[in-house]
């Protein structure tokens, strides 16, 4: 008894001889096959370029979907050099903790952002920026490994937004010559998609290198700085 042939016999034998419907031209012109979309039949020709439309439109697709990330990117870089631009330029490193709140609310137009800092010696301790920092805080930043994004899960820090964010970002403050962190901020918002859990924090790691390197400058006093000639 011979075995009856299956649709993947019929591939494979299509596959491995490619010159079959070359020396066969009569039946390629003649075989009809169902339209993908439609009720009607149609030649193996047609159905072969209805395939490259479509694979084609999948790549025009994509290009877009390039074109358009790189002009966010892009944009992102010009708003990170512009902040970071205005931080190099404020003389006064007590004003820095408000410099940066300020910045990132107009620059990233976001509506709720706070800051809080700790162990910093230039910094006062009846500083705004330095209130309402609890044990728990400073626990909850040293095992922040990345910046938090996503919903309120009643973290404690979200309290210093004033009201109830859709979603939220919150990032550990530590310069490179820290082991410890000493400052957290928390990045509010009424959407519940801008900030989701599978979103890159690539982006969030910048804001913290950046503004951790400038708040560094209130990890000294004047009585730190070395004596001139």
């Amino acid at each position: 008894m011979s075995a009856s042939l299956t649709a993947e016999d019929i591939a494979a034998f299509l596959t491995e001889n490619p010159d079959f419907f070359q020396r066969h031209a009569d039946l390629f012109a003649s075989l009809r096959i169902p339209h993908p979309n439609e009720t009607r039949a149609i030649s193996l020709g047609e159905r072969q370029i209805l395939t490259l439309r479509t694979k084609a439109k999948e790549l025009e697709w994509k290009l877009s979907s390039l074109v358009h990330n790189a002009s966010g990117n892009e944009k992102i870089s010009k708003t990170l050099t512009s902040w970071c631009g205005r931080m190099l330029a404020e003389p006064d490193p007590q004003k820095l903790p408000g410099h940066i709140v300020r910045s990132l609310s107009d620059l990233f137009d976001l509506p709720a952002i706070a800051l809080r800092l700790w162990d910093l010696p230039a910094l006062a301790s009846d500083d705004e920026f330095s209130q309402d920092v609890t044990d728990n805080i400073r626990q909850y930043a040293q095992a922040l490994a990345k910046p938090y994004c996503g919903p309120l899960q009643d973290q404690e820090a979200a309290t210093w937004l004033g009201s109830k964010p859709a979603s939220l970002a919150i990032v550990a403050l530590k310069p490179h010559n820290r082991n410890q962190p000493f400052g957290l901020l928390v990045l509010g918002s009424d959407d519940p998609e801008r900030f989701t859990a599978d979103m890159g924090t690539t982006f969030l790691e910048t804001i913290n290198e950046l503004a951790s390197a400038s708040l560094s400058r209130l990890d000294s006093t004047e009585d730190d700085e070395p004596e001139r000639a």
